[in-house]
């Protein structure tokens, strides 16, 4: 009995975590990826790099590195397929999934790791997301949609215990919960969006840690930010088709969804279609309305890029979100066109970075 209990106090050794790394011809990136993992203040059991069958060398560079790597026979089609490819591998109790151009700073792991083994009811955490590159009209728009996006939407999501989705660029998981849903699914482009719904489904919870930073680069071009945003957008659709009648029963869920479904359908339709017509046929000055709601997204932004010494920064691209929310808009609505109306569904992962 003296045993037992002396057992029991025994502290619990520290939480062991391995790393995915999902990665198609990275070869630019994944050096900058691996060495950010290595440099955490929580460090990895293991980190394992899926070499989906690039050409470009990525995974002799991640050997170089000391990591472990892993080869699919053929490239598995997606990031989701990669992953999951992964999963086998892990023997730890925990894993992040990261993308292979993205960085983190140091302690990011240790944070976002922390709800996890905190509250055995929580199944996945993401962190905060800036952009690692803010240069170009589209580097600059995307750079003020997150400062945006994550100060303002996130933490009332994480207030309410429903983040609409556990980010994919950087996101931590309970192995056993990723087993048991079958890991990462295929069956829609968003596969981030679709794990994170999944586990509200099944009853888990899901949180945000503002303070766990990730630095991914974002499309630098129109190119390949329209390939982004294409994925994006048929992915949240086709995740409402899969999901919504779940995420209805959801306390709380149903409520942010049926705010970005207003502001990707109805607003989206009003800043393409009817604030143009009103300027053109009525008065200009409707074109004021592209910028009604801009002191809204001003405060949060200069606040946070005031914490971050970037205020100068976020002066500058301000403007750039004006444009890139058109281009948002754009696809968001040829997605609902596409999926819902033409029964055209997108299948094809294409990469953009």
């Amino acid at each position: 009995m003296i045993l037992k209990k002396l057992a029991k106090s025994e502290p619990r050794e520290p939480a062991q975590i391995t790393a995915i790394v999902p990665a198609f011809n990275e070869a630019s990136s994944i050096a900058d990826t691996i060495r950010s993992l290595q440099a955490q203040t929580r460090a990895f059991a293991e980190i394992i790099i899926v070499d989906d069958f690039s050409t470009d060398g990525t995974g002799d560079i991640a050997r170089a590195l000391g990591v472990t790597v892993v080869r699919p026979p053929a490239n598995t089609g997606s990031k989701a397929g990669a992953q999951t490819f992964a999963l086998p591998f892990v023997k730890t109790e925990y894993c992040i999934a990261i993308d292979a151009d993205t960085s983190l700073a140091p302690d990011a792991v240790e944070r976002i790791i922390a709800p996890l083994i905190a509250d055995a009811g929580v199944a996945a955490s993401c962190g905060m997301v800036v952009p690692r590159y803010v240069r170009t009209i589209w580097e600059r728009g995307r750079y003020i949609e997150y400062l945006f996006a994550f100060t303002f939407f996130k933490p009332i999501q994480d207030m309410l215990g429903k983040p609409l989705i556990s980010s994919g660029c950087f996101s931590a998981y309970r192995t056993d919960v990723l087993r048991k849903v079958g890991g990462w699914s295929t069956r829609t482009l968003a596969e981030d969006m679709d794990l994170t719904w999944t586990l509200y489904s099944a009853g888990w919870k899901v949180r945000f840690v503002e303070e766990a930073l990730c630095y991914p680069i974002e499309p630098h071009n129109y190119h390949f930010l329209a390939k982004q945003l294409k994925r994006w957008s048929h992915g949240f659709v086709q995740n409402i088709r899969q999901h919504w009648r779940e995420m209805a029963r959801q306390p709380y869920l149903g409520q942010i969804l049926t705010v970005c479904l207003w502001d990707s359908l109805v607003a989206s339709f009003v800043f393409l279609f009817v604030i143009p017509l009103l300027a053109l046929f009525v008065h200009p000055l409707f074109l004021a309305a592209y910028l009604i709601d801009m002191p809204a997204v001003m405060v949060p932004v200069l606040v946070k890029s005031y914490q971050r010494g970037e205020v100068g920064r976020a002066l500058l691209s301000l403007p750039c979100f004006v444009v890139i929310r058109l281009v948002n808009s754009v696809f968001m609505l040829r997605a609902f066109w596409n999926e819902f109306l033409m029964g055209r569904a997108l299948l094809t992962y294409e990469k953009g970075h």
